[in-house]
């Protein structure tokens, strides 16, 4: 009996020992989580606040920049009667050995054939074999009033720009360098590719206004930070690491320091969290809104794609050379010219036309400044698109032998096909497989051309970055205010959870250095007394 009990005391002891020794780690672990998250904040409170203030500025006011539909919008009508040059013609003296896309707009009063081969461009002009070799000031800057429709004599030009500025910092621009500035009286800044002949930059006043208090600040796009692009990767990569680990550390102590009970006596009566004044707050802001600041920031990281862990979102390279089912050559126009095309189809009001490619012929898309999209083959009718039939059978050679899990048309965006300022085109036909990575794809029903993948680290990145960063929900988007609300409301929570972490780091930065001060002033008044006693 005495050694039952003995054996109970022990076992008894054990645990009670265990529970201490785990009660004295999480304490540990407490403690230490508060440490670090305090310090942590001191330091980069401030950078966080910048984050969430100029995050809110972004939502409205973008960073400047050219889309394809602004310059579709801007440019000349196509005059079919000048187009004298052939393709095959065009192309030999472009000298171009690898073509992506192939596209014939106008250039001061011009018809161009524009070669591209990924950043850049070759262009040739389609009223005369000759290469494109760059504007003349004058030149330049009539193309630069026709995109702002001011007088050309009010226009100030600025030089030629042969290095990035804050402005020109986008990395798909530099090759189409040097540009060439405009300026007007009311702020408008206009930059011309030398290389393309193009406006390839557009600023207001108050777009530039706009940057500084929300995209430069939010991207860290400090010029020359910006322009050494591995540094600025790396910069944003570590910083958003940092306040991913400083948001879950507080978020930790935070819950493991509230009292449900309301256990913590002040003067004002029990309370749940042990602090006061600002403290106070920013505990509490922090259970509040410390979740949607932790994903911010996480997703903010993933933006950067570290370690190149997701492929790029677009269309699969090797699907969409299947689709288009040939190379590109100008004998899949040789039945029927551009030129001809035009004249024929009579359609007014065509701004650019692409040559493109589809299940191995050619065929002409036409579009006008009201983003009007036809399909034209060589010889035959304009046509509003190409059949789900049409898409299958091209999907079904590019995918040959992967089994067809499902497909249909797309009338309106969804998770996986979802753009804010409506630039995806509407319809699509949506294709998924059961291979491996149960790819995804979305090919336009208007062109025929694959516009979206998905595999699985693409979908993971979809919802780590866009989804969780842009709240990117087609319903949200569809019934607007709400997509504001839903992002607003969170965003001024973490820029209150900020503002307190910054005031907070002050006062103990404040505190430390009064402390420091005294202490040197109490070393320096004790010396005499030190130097007698010696």
């Amino acid at each position: 009996m005495a050694d039952e009990r003995a054996q109970f005391d022990f076992i008894l002891a054990s645990f009670v020992a265990k529970l201490e020794a785990m009660n004295r780690s999480a304490i540990t672990v407490r403690k230490y989580s508060i440490l670090f998250h305090r310090w942590l904040g001191v330091v980069f409170s401030l950078l966080f606040a910048m984050w969430f203030a100029s995050g809110l500025v972004l939502m409205y006011w973008p960073y400047p920049g050219v889309s394809a539909e602004q310059r579709l919008e801007k440019s000349e009508e196509i005059s079919a009667k000048q187009i004298v040059v052939g393709l095959d013609e065009a192309a030999s003296i472009a000298r171009v050995e690898k073509l992506d896309r192939v596209r014939l707009t106008m250039l001061d009063g011009r018809p161009v054939y524009r070669f591209h081969t990924g950043r850049l461009q070759k262009v040739v002009y389609a009223d005369r074999a000759e290469v494109f070799s760059g504007l003349s000031v004058d030149a330049a800057r009539r193309v630069a009033s026709a995109w702002t429709g001011l007088p050309v004599g009010e226009s100030q030009f600025d030089g030629a720009k042969m290095e990035e500025d804050q402005w020109t910092l986008n990395k798909a621009v530099r090759p189409l360098r040097p540009f060439l500035r405009f300026s007007w009286p009311d702020g408008q800044e206009v930059y011309v590719s030398q290389v393309t002949g193009e406006v390839m930059q557009h600023t207001t006043r108050a777009g530039r206004i706009g940057a500084y208090l929300g995209a430069i600040p939010h991207w860290l796009y400090f010029t020359p930070l910006r322009k050494e692009t591995a540094t600025w990767r790396a910069l944003v990569i570590v910083l958003s690491l940092v306040g991913t680990i400083m948001t879950l550390l507080g978020i930790v102590a935070g819950i493991w320091l509230y009292s449900p009970s309301k256990r913590f006596r002040f003067p004002s009566g029990p309370s749940s969290i042990p602090y006061s004044g600002w403290k106070r707050w920013h505990t509490i802001l922090g259970l509040v809104f410390g979740l949607v600041t932790f994903t911010w920031i996480l997703s903010g990281m993933f933006s950067m794609n570290p370690m190149q862990w997701s492929p790029e979102f677009g269309p699969d390279s090797r699907v969409a050379s299947a689709i288009q089912g040939a190379k590109w050559s100008g004998k899949l126009f040789a039945a029927e010219g551009p030129g001809e095309m035009l004249t024929r189809i009579g359609q007014p009001g065509i701004c650019e036309l692409e040559l493109g490619v589809a299940g191995g012929r050619g065929v002409y898309l036409l579009r006008t400044g009201a983003k009007k999209l036809l399909r034209v083959e060589p010889k035959g009718a304009s046509a509003a698109g190409v059949s789900l039939e049409w898409a299958k059978s091209r999907m079904a050679e590019a995918m040959a032998g992967v089994p067809l899990v499902e497909v249909r048309e797309v009338r309106a965006y969804e998770n996986y096909y979802v753009s804010r300022e409506g630039s995806l085109p509407l319809p699509a036909y949506y294709f998924e497989y059961a291979d491996a990575e149960r790819s995804m794809h979305y090919v336009d029903a208007t062109s025929g051309k694959l516009v979206e993948s998905y595999v699985t680290k693409s979908r993971w990145n979809r919802w780590l970055y866009h989804g969780l960063h842009s709240w990117d929900l087609p319903w949200l988007y569809a019934n607007r205010p709400s997509w504001d609300l839903a992002v607003i409301l969170p965003m001024l929570g973490g820029v209150a959870l900020c503002v307190s972490s910054v005031w907070i780091a002050w006062v103990r930065v404040k505190r430390k250095a009064a402390q420091i001060a005294a202490s040197r002033v109490s070393a320096r008044t004790s010396e005499p007394y030190s130097s007698l006693s010696r």
